[in-house]
């Protein structure tokens, strides 16, 4: 018999892992609010199918862009709002205002909400309040937290230091995240201090640019024990945004073949460049 689900929390909380297997594949599509339009007007709709083509669990967006996307998009991939919001322009573009709530992303049908916290930056304690002050209203709305949080500022010498990460995504899971999204520890193998340091799933940041390194990171991040990736500017400005989706999809989520067992990772590299 499946597990029930007692709460709408843990409905919501179910839908973020697409094939159930507690991994998570994210698209972060809110930089057009930091950096600029990822696609033009006419092309979102077939991003938006793209992404949910090739497998992702969940996309990220901001409110007013939550509203151009097809609900049809949305019965298999899930939905989560970002509420942090600054731009590349600001004078202090490590600086994160809130620009929604949680019951906004009620009222949008959300599976999920983001909040964004830069440590080490000038306006750090004010992030760190907001967190707080959302981490409340998602306990008061049942929402599950996301919180994409990093070492950046003038005050970060090496925002890769794995000692530093382990006390980053720690703030993150005091002040109530579910899921944490942050960068990769340099070398990638340290992540698993990371993320035996931490009582909430961690997700990696980011990626490289070449497809083929991406996956070779996605997977490393995995045998660190990371629980995830969440990948958008390497996704969004790829000329084949499902294909590669599709390919890092299945490195998050192995497949299993007759017997039964995962595919190797050179197996997956082996789908991953045919055709």
């Amino acid at each position: 018999m499946p597990r029930s689900l007692s709460s709408g929390r843990e409905l919501r909380f179910s839908r973020l892992s697409r094939r159930g297997d507690e991994r998570y594949l994210f698209i972060p599509l809110d930089h057009s609010v930091s950096d600029g339009p990822v696609v033009d007007a006419d092309g979102f709709d077939r991003l938006m199918g793209a992404l949910v083509a090739g497998g992702a669990d969940a996309v990220i967006v901001h409110k007013g862009r939550a509203r151009a996307i097809d609900p049809r998009h949305l019965r298999e991939c899930a939905l989560i709002i970002h509420l942090s919001a600054g731009t590349a322009r600001a004078a202090d573009h490590h600086a994160k205002v809130l620009v929604g709530s949680a019951e906004d992303a009620v009222r949008l049908g959300a599976d999920a909400v983001s909040v964004h916290v830069n440590v080490g930056s000038e306006t750090e304690n004010q992030q760190l309040a907001d967190l707080g002050l959302i981490a409340t209203e998602c306990q008061r709305w049942s929402l599950p937290l996301l919180v994409m949080i990093y070492a950046r500022g003038p005050r970060v010498v090496n925002s890769h230091d794995p000692g530093l990460l382990a006390h980053v995504v720690n703030i993150a899971a005091d002040l109530g995240a579910d899921l944490i999204k942050t960068s990769a520890a340099v070398p990638m193998s340290r992540m698993a201090d990371v993320v035996a340091s931490c009582p909430v799933p961690v997700l990696v940041a980011g990626g490289p640019q070449d497809g083929k390194d991406l996956l070779l990171y996605a997977q490393t991040a995995l045998d660190a024990g990371c629980s995830g990736l969440a990948v958008g500017r390497r996704v969004f400005s790829s000329p084949d945004p499902e294909r590669l989706v599709r390919e890092l999809a299945d490195t998050v989520h192995p497949r299993r073949d007759q017997g039964g067992l995962p595919l190797s990772v050179s197996e997956l590299y082996d789908t991953a460049t045919s055709s």
